[in-house]
């Protein structure tokens, strides 16, 4: 790593470096309390003459916060670590202290990590027996019950080729999909409309507790409102919809998400008017959530606040959210009115005035805005009432609430012009990029061809990895140092060499640009490496060998006479590029298979081959196989049963008299039954599809790509110069390479789901840690999310900074930074590579304890007597100082859950002090 700014922004996370030298002729110290121990390198001076790791705290002040708040991360936080003056600072070195892990709490561990998982995994186990069979039943009398309130039609064609009944078959498919019941390509996006809002509508509930399930419900709709608009805009449709104006409605909605992510449901704003809470009880409460208000006096200052600020502001925030949950539903039926969907989603709802609603939550946000004002001139509110937590909950409470009104208005105004505008049906021609359409297909097609999860989570690595990989490709070239700070002695060989691979990149890329002929054979033998070339082969590989009887003159009979080709056919349609198939679908088709054989035999057999008697029979048969093809969770196996029945059924009518149905039925049903062995059993041997390898893995590149996250918003949103201050462009950027990770996230739990289909001989497998590492990196994430929002509203510096303050800053500013990435890297390593990870991990909370007592010692030191011009600041830079370091801290604190549940997959490193304990 570089310096401090340095450390944030270079481009590979394996070149950090750890200075582990020591004092010449001294050994490494290790020093020993009664509850830890901290091994460590060299270190700069201490901030006090004692040698401890404190300093003379401001009382009051959001940075004293973070020190509380980092007291429980540390084992010893008056460790003894002075160095005796020893300082050294060099580029590509951090600094990093080691402590004892603490014993972990594994009642706990388990605890924490049951309440994360998803709904799924909380069910009954999909291969357990005693649910199996009641859950089929249960599917079917909800499929019988379907079955009789709609109608239907089945019609067949003799068949006599091949090519001609396709296209025959194709084309009569397209018309009566055409003529009954037609899906104009406004129903799955109205839908995916309505039932985002209505998720929305359930966001707006304050206060709220449980929040886990709702976030991730707004979260998958974040995601689905994409591939809604994506589905619209890429077929031609029949719709009152205009491709811009879709894509307008999915941006805001999107925003509207993005801002109740944002907030804090769990508020005490409401209770405290509406309760009318006694001082008494006030107060307990106040001083149990925070040791600071030990006294009486403070106790009573803080009651006083929190009364004053419920007063002004409980009843115009509580109409503004009301506000809002009416301009929702209002935009809910404006949209199920355009996408003429009323009676299908609101039968019996009265649609409400959108226009009546825009203009109510309108004067909703005067009123708040009127009340705020009020609030700020209130002589009763003190200026250092922004110093308490719970003060400065409410206020990141109520200030989040006032941007995600001003998304809902947003929307509102865009789905109103929408309205106003109603346009008639139109023919509406795809829109989607022409490039981009060859790589795309709509919801039915994904669906019927299988393995919906797996496509969807590799589509979204693929696009996460591209992304990532454009901001790893970019050159770090360290800042420019003043004439007047001298550098270190090794600041000039350091960065001629990262110049020197600054041009090397440059000179490799330019001779990319030319592509060679050598560089286009690498590119096609890599390309031939990929799944598509996999799945090629297998096909391949297997087809050709069931296809040897057909060449063998003394099998040729049989092949022909029984119809045994339909084998290869069947393995080319039931093998699947990307998943193996389970055992549950391995039984599953055997099943649909052998029903259809038997089925198909009896409808020859029942009428002695009467075409009436056998459509009966179709009837019977084929609608429940076709909604098991078309909208259950198995199309492959409704697939084989629907072609298992329609051949054999045909063949008795059309075959040789030579034989009788029953040997028509088992010889083909035989030949099915094969192929569907070779399929799943080839895709179980050659390459297969495990999906708690793919989970493993993707934990692992998702901390990398937390890392990256991690350090680009540290060097363009926290330590940045005047003349590269973010602007909107790189705002927008973000929250696109956001929204990328969120639908990684989304992802990464569907794979989690599939992990319970698997049948694992070792051992069963626990999705317990798994789950809980998925939502502490989540935690993260967010955690990265709210630094990033909180920075854009004050400068995330010193109240006096100066540059020799910040080269005082630097060495810390440095070690916070480079522990973080080290850590990340060094579990997603020990996680991709299935390898224990080290007993001793540089200590975060250590780095960041240093970093928070040096700006505080800084800033008393160069704000002291400037009270009144303290005074003067704002109140939201204040708040989001607060929030901004209390982010920070909450990252290290999810580092170390990130370590506690890697630990529990990959375990520990054994090392010999770990005897010690």
């Amino acid at each position: 790593m570089a310096a401090a700014e340095g450390s944030a922004s270079t481009s590979h996370l394996p070149e950090l470096r750890m200075r582990t030298t020591t004092c010449p002729g001294e050994r490494p110290q290790e020093q020993h309390s009664s509850t830890t121990s901290v091994h460590f390198g060299s270190y700069s001076k201490s901030i006090d003459q004692h040698g401890n790791l404190r300093s003379n705290h401001a009382p009051g002040t959001p940075r004293n916060s973070s020190q509380a708040q980092l007291g429980h991360l540390l084992p010893n936080a008056d460790a003894d670590l002075e160095t005796y003056g020893i300082n050294e600072l060099r580029d590509g070195f951090f600094d990093a202290t080691y402590y004892r892990p603490m014993a972990p709490d594994r009642p706990d561990i388990i605890r924490k990590a049951s309440e994360t998982l998803p709904l799924a995994l909380q069910a009954h186990h999909p291969l357990s027996f005693k649910y199996f069979v009641p859950q089929q039943w249960e599917e079917f009398n909800g499929f019988f019950r379907q079955v009789i309130t709609t109608r239907s039609a089945v019609g067949w064609k003799k068949i006599f080729d091949y090519g001609v009944p396709w296209v025959l078959g194709q084309a009569i498919a397209l018309l009566i999909s055409c003529i009954v019941f037609p899906d104009s390509g406004s129903r799955s996006l109205t839908l995916s409309f309505h039932e985002a809002l209505e998720t929305i509508g359930r966001g707006l509930v304050f206060p709220r507790q449980g929040n886990l399930l709702l976030r991730r419900d707004l979260a998958w709709h974040f995601i689905r409102l994409s591939t809604a608009v994506r589905d619209f805009t890429i077929e031609m449709s029949i719709s009152r919809f205009k491709p811009e104006d879709v894509r307008s409605v999915r941006n805001l909605m999107q925003s509207v998400i993005r801002a109740l992510l944002a907030i804090d449901p769990d508020t005490k704003l409401f209770d405290i008017q509406s309760n009318n809470m006694e001082e008494g009880n006030l107060e307990a409460d106040m001083i149990q959530r925070r040791p600071a208000a030990e006294n009486k006096e403070e106790s009573m200052k803080l009651h006083v606040i929190l009364c004053l600020i419920a007063t002004r502001l409980a009843s115009p925030t509580k109409a503004l959210v009301q506000a809002m949950i009416v301009c929702t539903t209002s935009c809910d039926d404006a949209l199920i009115a355009l996408g003429g969907q009323r009676h299908s989603l609101h039968p019996s709802h009265a649609p409400q005035d959108l226009s009546q609603s825009l203009r109510a939550l309108s004067t909703a946000i005067t009123t708040f805005e009127r009340a705020d004002l009020a609030l700020m001139s209130d002589p009763g509110l003190p200026p250092a009432a922004s110093t308490y937590r719970d003060v400065v909950s409410l206020f990141l409470f109520i200030h989040a609430l006032r941007q995600a009104a001003d998304k809902v208005q947003a929307l509102s105004e865009m789905v109103l012009d929408m309205q106003q505008r109603r346009r008639s049906w139109t023919l509406q021609l795809p829109s989607y990029p022409l490039h981009k359409q060859f790589n795309r297909t709509n919801a039915q097609v994904r669906h019927d061809r299988g393995g919906l999860t797996a496509g969807f989570y590799f589509r979204a690595k693929m696009q996460l990895e591209q992304t990532m990989g454009n901001l790893q490709s970019r050159s770090f070239v360290p800042f420019r140092r003043p004439d007047n700070v001298p550098s270190p002695s090794q600041s000039g060989a350091s960065a001629s060499v990262v110049q020197e691979k600054s041009t090397d990149l440059t000179r490799h890329l330019a001779m990319s640009g030319r592509r060679t002929v050598r560089y286009k054979v690498w590119e096609f033998l890599h390309r031939m490496q990929g799944f598509e070339s996999r799945f090629a082969f297998k096909v391949v590989l297997v087809t050709t060998l069931l296809s040897v009887p057909a060449w063998l003159e003394q099998s040729r009979g049989w092949w022909n006479d029984f119809g045994v080709w339909w084998t290869v056919v069947t393995v080319w349609l039931m093998t699947h590029p990307r998943v193996s198939g389970t055992l549950q679908d391995l039984a599953a088709r055997l099943f649909c298979v052998a029903l259809g054989a038997v089925w198909g035999g009896l409808a020859f057999a029942a009428g002695d081959g009467n075409l009436y008697v056998m459509a009966v029979f179709a009837a019977v048969f084929m609608l429940p196989m076709m909604h098991r093809y078309t909208q259950s969770a198995h199309p492959r196996s409704g697939l084989i049963g629907c072609i298992s029945f329609t051949v054999i059924s045909l063949s008795t009518v059309a075959g040789d008299v030579r034989f009788s149905a029953t040997t028509v039925a088992w010889t083909r049903g035989l030949a099915f039954a094969v192929a569907i062995f070779a399929s799943i059993l080839t895709n179980w041997v050659m390459w297969p599809f495990v999906a708690r390898h793919e989970l493993r893995k993707s934990l692992a590149a998702m901390m990398l790509h937390l890392a990256i996250l991690y350090r680009g918003v540290v060097s363009k949103y926290i330590y940045y110069d005047k003349e590269q201050a973010p602007n909107a462009q790189d705002i927008e950027r973000s929250e696109m390479l956001e929204g990328r990770l969120r639908e990684g996230f989304v992802r990464i739990r569907q794979l989690l789901e599939l992990t319970r289909h698997e049948i694992r001989l070792r051992a069963p497998f626990d999705p317990l840690p798994y789950s809980a590492l998925i939502e502490a990196c989540e935690r993260f994430f967010e955690n990265v999310v709210e630094v990033r929002q909180s920075s854009l509203y004050f400068q995330p510096s010193l109240r006096v900074n100066t540059g020799e303050v910040n080269d005082r800053l630097v060495p810390y500013r440095r070690d916070a930074v480079a522990v973080i990435l080290m850590n990340l890297y060094i579990l997603a390593s020990a996680l991709r590579a299935n390898q224990p990870i080290p007993h001793y991990m540089p200590s975060a909370a250590a780095a960041r304890k240093k970093l928070v007592d040096r700006m505080e010692e800084l800033e008393v030191s160069q704000t002291h007597g400037t009270e009144s011009t303290r005074r003067e600041r704002r109140r939201w830079a204040d708040v989001y100082r607060y929030a901004f370091a209390s982010a920070l801290t909450d990252i290290v604190e999810q580092l170390q859950q990130l370590q506690i549940y890697t630990k529990e997959i990959t375990a520990e490193a054994g090392f010999a002090a770990a005897a010690m304990e």
